[in-house]
C-alpha cells in the first residue's frame, strides 16, 4: 500500500497531546462505505511486557466468507512511552510499516483500539483512518472513557457508551453471556455502520474475526522472535 505521511513521530507526549487535538478535527463519522463490501482487515500489536520490540500484523478477510487472503507483519524497536490515551504513538509506526508490505487496499480496517471513544476523540482506530485515508473502526475490549448500563446477555445487544451525555461508541455484546465489545468509529465510519460491521465479523468468538486472526498472527511473531532471541544469546 502507499500512503502520504501525516505528520512526524518525533514528538513528546505534550506534542503529541496537542496534535491529536488538532487531528480530531479531521475524522468523518458520517461517510457512506463502499457497498458491497468486499475485503475486510484486521490489525493488532503484539509486545512482551516492559519490552521495546513490537510486532504488528495485519489479516485481510473476505467480507463474505471471512476467508484469509493476505497476511503481512512487521517488527520495530519502540521508543515512544506508556502514557493512557496515546497508545497510537506506540503502535501506529510499526503498523504502518506493515501496511507498506500489503498488496490488497481493504475496504475496511478493524483495530483492537478505541476509534471516537477516547478522551479526545482520537483513538489508534480514528489515527490509522487519518493516516491512510480508509474506513476504520475501533474494536476494544476495555473501556477508555464513558459510562454506560449493562446490555442484554444475548448476541447483538448493545447501549451507548456515553462521554457527558455525547454518544462517543456502543457497547456491543459480540457473544452471547460473554464480556461486551467497545465499538467505537474509526474514520469515515458512522455509529450503525460501526456496530453492523462489528457483529457480522463475530463468527462465534467475542473478538470480530478479523481482530481475532490478527491477534493470533502478532502473538506468533511475537513468540518466533522471542525464540531467535534466545538462541542468539
Amino acid at each position: 500500500m502507499e500512503f502520504s505521511n501525516l505528520h512526524s513521530w518525533d514528538l513528546t507526549p505534550q506534542e503529541a497531546v496537542a496534535l491529536q487535538q488538532k487531528l480530531t478535527g479531521q475524522v468523518v463519522l458520517n461517510h457512506h462505505l463502499p457497498k458491497p463490501i468486499r475485503t475486510i482487515s484486521g490489525v493488532d500489536v503484539s509486545y512482551k511486557i516492559h519490552g521495546h520490540i513490537f510486532h504488528a500484523a495485519i489479516v485481510v478477510l473476505n467480507y463474505g466468507t471471512m476467508e484469509v487472503l493476505e497476511t503481512v507483519s512487521a517488527s520495530a524497536e519502540v521508543s515512544f512511552p506508556y502514557v493512557p490515551g496515546l497508545l497510537s504513538f506506540r503502535e501506529l509506526p510499526v503498523l504502518l510499516q506493515a501496511f507498506k508490505k500489503l498488496a490488497t487496499v481493504p475496504d475496511v480496517i478493524l483495530a483492537d483500539a478505541q476509534g471516537f471513544a477516547h478522551p479526545r476523540r482520537l483513538g489508534l482506530a480514528s489515527h490509522l483512518g487519518l493516516w491512510l485515508d480508509l474506513p476504520t473502526i475501533g474494536c476494544a475490549k476495555s473501556r477508555l472513557c464513558g459510562s454506560y448500563e449493562e446490555p442484554g446477555l444475548e448476541k447483538g445487544c448493545w447501549m451507548p457508551l456515553l462521554d457527558g451525555g455525547e454518544e462517543i461508541g456502543r457497547v456491543v455484546r459480540t457473544r452471547a453471556r460473554v464480556k461486551p465489545l467497545y465499538v467505537s468509529p474509526g474514520h469515515k465510519v458512522g455509529f450503525d455502520a460501526a456496530m453492523e460491521i462489528a457483529l457480522h465479523c463475530s463468527r462465534g468468538y467475542r473478538l470480530p474475526e478479523p481482530t481475532r486472526q490478527a491477534h493470533l498472527l502478532s502473538n506468533k511473531v511475537r513468540s518466533e522472535h522471542n525464540a531467535l532471541s534466545a538462541k542468539c544469546e
